[in-house]
C-alpha cells in the first residue's frame, strides 16, 4: 500500500543530485579578478586578447589563477587584492593607449567555483545591489523631447513631399507636437488630406477655416505616440547597455520603470562620477565617402600623406581607411535599421531608412558617385571608428541597403549599433543612491540568519510536536530550500534582500502542507484506522486542499510578478518557484521518506506521529 516503485526512488535521487550540483558553487565565494571587455562596440574580444593579457602578467611576474574568455570580455581570477591591483595596473599599461583606448580594464569579483562546475554551466545565483554593493540612479526619459523630434522629421518629409506634388501652401510649422499650414483652396486641401493619408499613416488631420483661406492641423496619432515613446525608450535602454559595458559590470541590472523611467543598479561599482559619465555619453554617426585618389591609397599603405581636406580611420579589421572631410549625412537623419536578407543573394544585409532630407541627399549623392564606396563612421569621445564602407550600387533614396562580407551575427550588431548610436531622447537622472560593499555583506549575513534560523526554529518545532513524521518533514523542507537555491542558480537570477525575504517565507509556507498531511494521518489513526491505511489516506485526501491552496497563493505570486516592478518582482520570483518546489518536496519527497521507513513493515502496529488524542468510547451514546 505504501510503497514507492524503484523509477520513483530513482527520480527522487537524480533531482537531489542534480539540485546539489547545482547549488554547489554559491559556497565557494568570489575572488578578486579584473576585466578586460571593449569599449569600442566593433573591437572584438578573442583568443589573442587572452595571449596579449597573458604576456602582460608574465612580464610583470604576476601570477593569475586563472585566465578565461568569458563572452565579450577576458576575466583574470587572482588570489588578494593586492595582487589584483598589480595585474590592473600591468595589463592596463600594455593594452590601454591614450591616443586609441580600445579596451576597458576594470576591477571585478568571479566566482571561485571549480573548473569542473563550471564545465556543466553551474554558477552561483548573481547578488542584487543591496546584498553586493554599488550604485544606483532612476532616469527620466524626455519623451516630449522625443515627439519633437518625431514631428520636425515628419515636418521635413512633408514639406518634401508637397514640392514634388506641386502643391501651394503658406506657413508650415510645427506647433506643440503637431503641424500646422494655410492652403489656398479647397481642392489643394482635399489634394494634401490624400497626400496625408497615404504618405504619414502616423499623422491625423482637422481642418478650421482662417479668413479666405483654411488652415489645416496634422497631430500624430495615440497610437503613434506611444509607439515614438516605446521606441525612444527601447532605443535608450539599448544604448545604455552598451554604455555600461564600459564599466566592466557582470550583472547590470536596466529596466523600464513605468511610461518614462529607467532604472539602473551598478553592482560593485562605487565611482558614482564615472558611473554619471558613461549614462551621459554622447555617440553621433557620420557618413562620408571614401577617398579613392592616388595619393589615398598611398596614404593607406603608408608611403604618403593624407590629403588635404581628408582624414585617416581604422576599419573594424584594423586597416587604415581615407575618407574625405566632408559630411554627406548624420546619424539626426537616420530614422530606422533593420537585419535582413538580400532576396537576390540571400547574404545578411541592413536596411537603412532616413528621413526626406536624407533622402534628398541621398538620391544626390549617389547619383554623382556610382561604384564608389561610402563609409559610415561612429563617433565616441572624439574617436572615430569605420562601421562598414560598402560600394555604392545605384541611386540610394529615403531606403537602402548595406551588404556585403558580413555574417547573421554581425547585421544584427551593426543594425542595433546604427539604431543606438546615440540616445533617442535626452535623459536626467532624478534619484541617485549609493550603497557600500560592507552594507551588503551586513545585509547578506542577516538575510542567512534569517533563513537559517526560520529554518532551524521550524524543524525543531515539528521535530517536537510530530516526532518522526516531523523529522521527516524537517528533511523535505531542507530538501525544498535545496530544490530554491538550485532552480535560482540555474536560472541565474539575480537574489536581492526581498528574494531573501520570500525565500524566509517559502520556508513557513512549505511546512504547512506536511502539517496538513500530518493532521490528516492523525485524524486518521485517531478514527480508528490501521497505521498502513492512516499513512495512505493521509496524503491521499491531503492532496486535494494542498493543491487548492498552493494555486491560490501562486496566482497571487503571479500577480506579483506580472503587475509588480524592480524589488516586487523579485520577491515575487523566488515566492513562485518556493510554492513550485514545495509541492515536490512536501508531498513526493516526504512521502517517500514515509514508504521507505514504514513501507516494508507489513504488519505495523504504531507510528511515531505525536500523540493521538482518541474521543473516549464511554461518551458515545
Amino acid at each position: 500500500m505504501n510503497r514507492y516503485p524503484i523509477w520513483k526512488y530513482l527520480i527522487i535521487a537524480i533531482t537531489l543530485v542534480i539540485a546539489a550540483l547545482y547549488t554547489l558553487p554559491n559556497f565557494f565565494g568570489e575572488a578578486p579578478a579584473v576585466q578586460v571587455s571593449s569599449l569600442k562596440t566593433m573591437v572584438k574580444i578573442d583568443d589573442s586578447t587572452v595571449d596579449r593579457v597573458q604576456e602582460a602578467l608574465k612580464a610583470a611576474d604576476v601570477q593569475a589563477q586563472e585566465v578565461v574568455l568569458d563572452g565579450n570580455s577576458v576575466r583574470v581570477r587572482l588570489d588578494s587584492p593586492d595582487t589584483q591591483l598589480r595585474a590592473k595596473d600591468a595589463i592596463q599599461k600594455a593594452l590601454v593607449n591614450a591616443a586609441d583606448p580600445s579596451y576597458i580594464v576594470a576591477l571585478n569579483l568571479v566566482s571561485r567555483s571549480p573548473a569542473w562546475l563550471r564545465s556543466v554551466h553551474a554558477m552561483p545565483m548573481y547578488l542584487g545591489l543591496d546584498l553586493r554593493g554599488g550604485v544606483h540612479f532612476m532616469l527620466q526619459v524626455d519623451m516630449q523631447a522625443a515627439l519633437t523630434k518625431r514631428v520636425d522629421s515628419l515636418a521635413g518629409d512633408l514639406r518634401l513631399n508637397l514640392r514634388e506634388k506641386s502643391l501651394r501652401y503658406e506657413d508650415l510649422r510645427r506647433e506643440g507636437q503637431g503641424l500646422q499650414m494655410r492652403l489656398p483652396d479647397a481642392a489643394t486641401v482635399e489634394a494634401v488630406r490624400k497626400l496625408i493619408d497615404e504618405q504619414f499613416a502616423d499623422l491625423q488631420v482637422r481642418t478650421e477655416p482662417d479668413g479666405a483661406k483654411t488652415r489645416l492641423l496634422a497631430s500624430i496619432k495615440p497610437e503613434a505616440v506611444r509607439r515614438v515613446q516605446e521606441q525612444a525608450l527601447k532605443q535608450n535602454i539599448t544604448t545604455l547597455h552598451n554604455r555600461i559595458n564600459e564599466l566592466g559590470v557582470s550583472e547590470p541590472v536596466i529596466q523600464q520603470q513605468g511610461l518614462d523611467r529607467i532604472v539602473v543598479q551598478l553592482p560593485g561599482v562605487q565611482d558614482t562620477a564615472k558611473a554619471k559619465d558613461i549614462l551621459g555619453r554622447t555617440a553621433t554617426l557620420e557618413m562620408r565617402l571614401v577617398d579613392e585618389s592616388a595619393e589615398a591609397r598611398a596614404a593607406e599603405l603608408g608611403g604618403g600623406l593624407v590629403p588635404f581636406m581628408s582624414e585617416k580611420f581604422l576599419e573594424r579589421d584594423g586597416r587604415p581607411i581615407i575618407l574625405k572631410k566632408q559630411v554627406v549625412l548624420t546619424g539626426d537623419s537616420l530614422t530606422d535599421a533593420q537585419p535582413g536578407f538580400d532576396s537576390q543573394t540571400q547574404q545578411p544585409k541592413v536596411d537603412l531608412t532616413v528621413d526626406a532630407k536624407g533622402g534628398r541627399i541621398m538620391r544626390d549623392v549617389s547619383r554623382e558617385n556610382l561604384k564608389k564606396r561610402m563609409a559610415i563612421v561612429l563617433f565616441e569621445k572624439g574617436k572615430g571608428e569605420v562601421l562598414t564602407a560598402p560600394v555604392i550600387q545605384g541611386e540610394l533614396g529615403n531606403r537602402f541597403q548595406i551588404s556585403g562580407s558580413m555574417t547573421t551575427v554581425e547585421a544584427n550588431d551593426l543594425a542595433l549599433l546604427l539604431r543606438a548610436g546615440s540616445l533617442a531622447a535626452p535623459m536626467e537622472i532624478i534619484e541617485e543612491r549609493t550603497i557600500g560593499p560592507s552594507l551588503g555583506a551586513e545585509n547578506i549575513a542577516k538575510g542567512f540568519n534569517s533563513v537559517t534560523w526560520g529554518f532551524l526554529v521550524i524543524v525543531a518545532f515539528m521535530a517536537i510536536y510530530y516526532m518522526l513524521f516531523g523529522l521527516f518533514s524537517g528533511l523535505a523542507l531542507a530538501v525544498n530550500l535545496l530544490l530554491l537555491v538550485s532552480v535560482l542558480s540555474m536560472l541565474q537570477a539575480t537574489l536581492t534582500l526581498p528574494g531573501m525575504a520570500a525565500m524566509a517565507l517559502a520556508l513557513g509556507m512549505a511546512i504547512d502542507s506536511n502539517v496538513l498531511i500530518n493532521e490528516r494521518v492523525r485524524e486518521e489513526l485517531r478514527n480508528g484506522a490501521a497505521p498502513q491505511a492512516a499513512i495512505h489516506a493521509g496524503y491521499e485526501r491531503a492532496w486535494a486542499t494542498i493543491l487548492d491552496s498552493n494555486i491560490t497563493t501562486l496566482i497571487a505570486g503571479l500577480a506579483l510578478l506580472i503587475f509588480g516592478s524592480g524589488p516586487v518582482r523579485g520577491f515575487a520570483v523566488v515566492h513562485c518557484l518556493g510554492i513550485l518546489t514545495s509541492m515536490f518536496s512536501a508531498v513526493f519527497f516526504s512521502r517517500g521518506l514515509v514508504n521507505l521507513w514504514y513501507g516494508r513493515q507489513k504488519k505495523l502496529k504504531s507510528v511515531s506521529i505525536g500523540t493521538v488524542w482518541r474521543p473516549d468510547a464511554s461518551t458515545k451514546p
